[in-house]
């Protein structure tokens, strides 16, 4: 919970029956348990409470759902995301050769009838801890040539290997993995067509085999 010391609590004090630490703690939890809504949160909660009470305070016992709904609804999310971050790297530490996987997708059941307010996230997996050591959101699909800087910024890279679809392929991100001490690889297609066909051209064996001729050419007619 030391990671979560900075993290605001938006409550106003005289309506405080239960601690953010406590709050926070039990929803943890609870999810990391399988709990997916803020109802089978409170019910872990309940059934738990013996064990909980061994590292939690809980002076008014488990929180009602609503008031965990409540407290997570006014929170500072980028706060909240920066503290959890903070949590999942000190817990999942990347090391030299380690592979981080950056893609992006569409949350299941995100947006009315499936077209209108579609949220996007952008997250970076650890393979050797199979965990998500973050996420940023990207306003469309197209917006996460914007969203992965960002997310790059939040992670501890030095000596993994960085792995991005083809949407990733921009200077300024290669650029910011190199700069955070890590390497990449990166698809390459149509977005990027002159590097596209610099890279054909490069592994065509019959290109290769002619540029072999014409060096021996200019040496022998040196």
């Amino acid at each position: 919970m030391t990671f979560f010391e900075d993290l605001t609590d938006p409550r106003v004090e005289r309506t405080k029956l239960h601690s953010l630490k406590d709050i926070i703690a039990l929803t943890i939890c609870a999810v990391l348990s399988g709990c997916n809504d803020w109802e089978e949160i409170e019910i872990y909660g309940i059934s738990k409470e013996a064990r909980l009470r061994t590292f939690l305070e809980l002076p008014n016992g488990i929180p009602s759902h609503d008031t965990i709904n409540r407290l997570f609804s006014v929170l500072n999310p980028h706060e909240l995301q920066e503290c959890f971050i903070k949590w999942v790297q000190s817990i999942a530490g990347i090391s030299n050769g380690n592979i981080v996987s950056i893609d992006g997708k569409r949350l299941c059941n995100a947006g009315e009838k499936g077209k209108k307010s579609i949220i996007h996230m952008v997250s970076s997996w650890n393979n050797a801890n199979n965990m998500v050591m973050g996420q940023v959101k990207a306003e469309g699909k197209s917006n996460e040539i914007t969203a992965i800087p960002t997310l790059l910024n939040l992670l501890i890279l030095e000596g993994a290997i960085v792995t991005i679809d083809a949407m990733g392929c921009q200077k300024t991100i290669t650029k910011e993995i190199i700069e955070k001490g890590a390497d990449y690889v990166i698809a390459v297609k149509d977005n990027q067509a002159h590097l596209l066909d610099d890279i054909k051209e490069a592994f065509n064996p019959d290109y290769a085999l002619a540029k072999i001729h014409y060096f021996s050419y200019l040496i022998s007619n040196a």
